[in-house]
């Protein structure tokens, strides 16, 4: 019984997170020294190996940076990774099983770090941290590792965890006691801000904001607390608060003026995660027949285990909301509005019969309305008329006319048939006394105008 509950709870572990159990105790891929090409790079930045780190990751670029300090004390850009692969959506991990990469600020200290590793190499991310336990969320064992394999983890393949684990390695061997992990659903861009603007975790995304500003203005770690369901980042320094109420107000009016340009909010759904588009355009050429992705042999030597390679084939979508955050609807199609023309103006052709009465009966006022309208159709044929009579209903000869009153053209022939109205009705009088009974109401149906008129 209790061999089968300790089975049951490393399947769940399995399932909820990047199963990370020891690897041979003999191996010592851990020590692999850092590359030289990164270390002639550092030199060049004014960085040595046993200089602090700290990293920042994006899931929607799907990138890993990771700074260095350099010789002013204050952080900079060592280099820029790609993520094999990361799973789940954009926003935070909120419970155990849900396949969700962490967002947040995380820090590793040297007991994270885990050189035996079943994905290679990896390092704890330490997730829950106080703001998570504070909603009461769960999880653990979320890493970045090697492969390309994730559940909720950040996968850089064997290749890119050689190097990060190297750098982490060395800073943190010569006195830094632990690395700060930046984890962003994306890059904090006044595009991104406004793309995202409706999406239920903007207010939380706005909050990690706050502790990106502060490094990207001090190039430095921000200290954090946590308060109040927030990370609070606690600034002294006056002319710091000044400089980043400066940043916040220019980032507000550059998503303000991408809103008002007409940038339309959008929710991006995954199929299970992303991949830089470095590995997703390496593995294109392994596509099935039905366009699925085919991970083989060569790509599995070449980037590890890939985790559900059918959500790489597809792709994210991206949904374009409305002003309420749902999905909004597609207007249709200019072949769907021609279609449905003929009915509009069927449905729209009795609205629009005052119109061209009232204009005749200004210039006839003895005209009825009815006979108006009908002598109009006869004058000019639905089939001749322009398309936006049909949509409108004649609505638009309002504006035609004034625009240009040489279209009033056509109207002229309905006016000079009425004016020798009487006369036909002087001569249909005379046939019903002298003709037969059918025969009049043959007239009276053929002449139907004239006999309007006169009543």
């Amino acid at each position: 019984m209790m061999k089968r509950i300790a089975v049951a709870a490393s399947l769940v572990l399995a399932l909820s997170a990047c199963q990370d159990e020891g690897y041979s105790r003999s191996s010592t891929r851990h020590l692999s020294p850092i590359p030289p090409a990164t270390m002639a790079l550092m030199e060049e930045k004014g960085m040595s190996r046993s200089d602090p780190i700290l990293i920042r990751s994006y899931k929607k670029e799907a990138e890993m940076e990771v700074w260095k300090k350099n010789s002013t004390g204050r952080y900079a850009l060592l280099k820029t990774y790609p993520i094999c692969r990361w799973s789940g959506q954009l926003g935070p991990k909120v419970k155990e099983g849900d396949r969700q990469a962490p967002e947040g600020f995380y820090t590793v200290t040297p007991s994270q770090m885990n050189p035996n590793s079943a994905y290679y190499l990896s390092f704890d991310t330490g997730f829950p941290n106080a703001y998570d336990r504070s909603f009461g969320r769960t999880g653990a064992a979320l890493m970045v590792h090697g492969s390309c394999s994730s559940r909720g983890c950040f996968a850089m393949t064997d290749q890119n965890i050689a190097e990060i684990y190297a750098i982490a390695r060395d800073s943190l061997s010569n006195g830094q006691r632990g690395f700060q992990f930046q984890s962003y659903p994306f890059r904090m861009t006044a595009k991104n801000l406004a793309q995202h603007r409706l999406d239920q975790n903007i207010a939380f995304w706005k909050n990690l904001k706050e502790g990106s500003d502060y490094f990207e203005v001090t190039k430095d770690e921000p200290r954090i607390s946590v308060a109040a369901g927030r990370y609070q980042f606690n600034v002294t320094d006056e002319t710091v608060v000044a400089a980043l109420h400066q940043k916040a107000r220019q980032d507000d009016q550059a998503v303000a003026e991408l809103v008002s340009s007409g940038v339309q909010p959008v929710k991006v759904v995954y199929n299970d995660g992303g991949s830089h588009e470095s590995f997703v355009t390496a593995m294109a050429g392994t596509g099935g027949s039905d366009g699925s992705l085919v991970v083989d042999t060569r790509m599995r030597d070449k980037f590890g285990d890939i985790s559900r390679p059918e959500g790489l084939s597809s792709g994210p979508q991206e949904i374009v909301l409305d002003d309420t955050g749902k999905p909004k609807r597609e207007a249709p199609s200019t072949a769907l509005a021609f279609a449905s023309a003929p009915k509009v103006a069927a449905e729209a052709q009795p609205a629009a019969a005052p119109a061209p009465a009232f204009k005749l009966a200004s210039a006839t006022p003895q005209a009825p309305a009815p006979v108006s309208a009908n002598a109009n159709a006869a004058a000019a044929p639905e089939s001749d008329s322009p398309f936006y009579k049909k949509m409108l209903g004649g609505i638009g000869d309002l504006f035609s006319t004034s625009a240009a009153p040489a279209q009033t053209a056509p109207a002229e022939p309905a006016q000079v048939a009425t004016t020798p109205l009487p006369p036909q009705r002087t001569v249909t009088a005379v046939k019903p006394a002298v003709a037969p009974a059918v025969p009049p109401r043959r007239a009276q149906a053929q002449t139907g105008v004239t006999v309007a008129v006169a009543q």
